[in-house]
């Protein structure tokens, strides 16, 4: 039994014919055969939504889909033609599918370039306050001997006798119509009977360009930096694509970095974290003085305001928050060790005061082994 259209395409029964084709345009780009090889789930769901947007798409079918239901549309509804009536899947392909193959429907014209991707890699500092990096990257360029046209003689190639300079064809799959690149031309519109022997008819040349990339302070790893225009050239008269620049920074020694907040981890020796005392601790404009009051524990983290790193994306700075460790001493002398059960004796005496925490925990447990542990 056939599913209600509208519950296919996930839209209420009222929903504009905007709303008809963004459901259409998710459902197809996820599902279409082409991205799903082999997945016969995602064929039958493709198929399906094929089917239901074809109807509520045309006001008249969908006039009697209302109405009548499945079984009008089958009987050609109030004296309407049927479901074979209207305009046909291939037509709905070149407007909607357009988004999933690149093309304008396979209506011809300039097709613009492909975008292009450069990974860069920065380090905190580099991120935090912003650099200008110059890149080197391979680039396509129309070559100079036949003036990007492809052909011996350097004029402009004839039109293809396959796709009549669409550089689209369509072919029938079953129920379907499909456009698909013309497989003579690759989507060019012309073909090269006589090509160019510096790029073998191809009309374009690689070379190396050299960019100057202003990397504005705070960004972090995953943002993007999109410099127009300077992707791949597009086909005679199609606009160039894209560059887009990556970011990814580096691991930094001393830091980690959440959003705009940076962590640090801050040894303290015990004596200090017992008595208290100043630790000079990095930045990164520098140093800071980070102040240790009597008794701190492991665990502690100091806060310093506006020492980390500035947004990307609007007014404010981020914090810098020191974690600390207290350390225990190793490889003691002999006299060391004297003195520190010296001292442990004399906190025995009053555990309670000088190691709250400890007996806290020791009497937690000794009521549990008294509770659990009954011989």
């Amino acid at each position: 039994m056939k599913r209600d259209y509208y519950e296919v395409l996930g839209v209420s029964r009222d929903a504009a014919d905007d709303a008809l084709k963004k459901a259409y345009r998710r459902l197809a780009m996820k599902h279409h055969p082409d991205r799903n090889p082999g997945d016969a789930t995602a064929e039958e769901t493709f198929k399906e939504a094929n089917e239901a947007y074809e109807v509520l798409s045309d006001a008249d079918k969908r006039a009697i889909y209302d109405k009548y239901g499945h079984e009008g549309l089958a009987r050609g509804g109030a004296g309407g033609g049927g479901f074979g009536g209207g305009a046909g899947f291939s037509d709905i392909f070149g407007d909607v599918f357009s988004d999933i193959f690149g093309a304008a429907g396979g209506r011809g014209g300039p097709r613009r370039g492909s975008d292009l991707r450069y990974l860069m890699e920065l380090s905190l500092e580099q991120a935090a306050f912003g650099t200008e990096e110059t890149i080197r990257i391979p680039s396509w360029h129309d070559c100079d001997s036949c003036h990007g046209h492809g052909t011996a003689d350097g004029k402009k190639p004839g039109t293809c006798s396959t796709c009549r300079g669409n550089g689209k064809v369509r072919v029938q799959q079953g129920f379907f119509v499909m456009q698909q690149t013309c497989p003579h031309c690759r989507g060019r519109g012309t073909q090269v009977s006589d090509p160019c022997r510096s790029c073998r008819g191809a009309g374009k040349v690689q070379k190396e360009k050299t960019l100057e990339v202003k990397v504005p302070a705070g960004v972090d790893t995953g943002d993007r930096i999109r410099l127009t225009g300077e992707g791949e050239p597009g086909d005679t008269a199609g606009m160039p694509g894209d560059l887009y620049v990556q970011i990814n920074v580096k691991p930094h020694p001393f830091f980690e970095r959440e959003g705009n907040d940076l962590y640090s981890s801050v040894p303290v020796s015990m004596v200090t974290a017992a008595l208290g005392g100043e630790l000079q601790v990095p930045t990164l404009t520098g140093r800071a003085t980070l102040k240790i009051p009597e008794g701190t524990q492991t665990g502690k983290t100091f806060r310093l305001r506006g020492m980390g790193v500035k947004s990307v994306r609007g007014a404010g700075q981020g914090d810098l928050l020191c974690n600390v460790r207290v350390e225990t001493p190793v490889r003691l002398s002999k006299r060391q060790r004297e003195l520190l059960a010296q001292l442990g004796a004399t906190l025995d005496d009053d555990g309670a005061r000088h190691s709250p925490e400890t007996t806290t925990w020791l009497d937690k447990a000794k009521r549990f082994f008294e509770e659990h542990l009954k011989p």
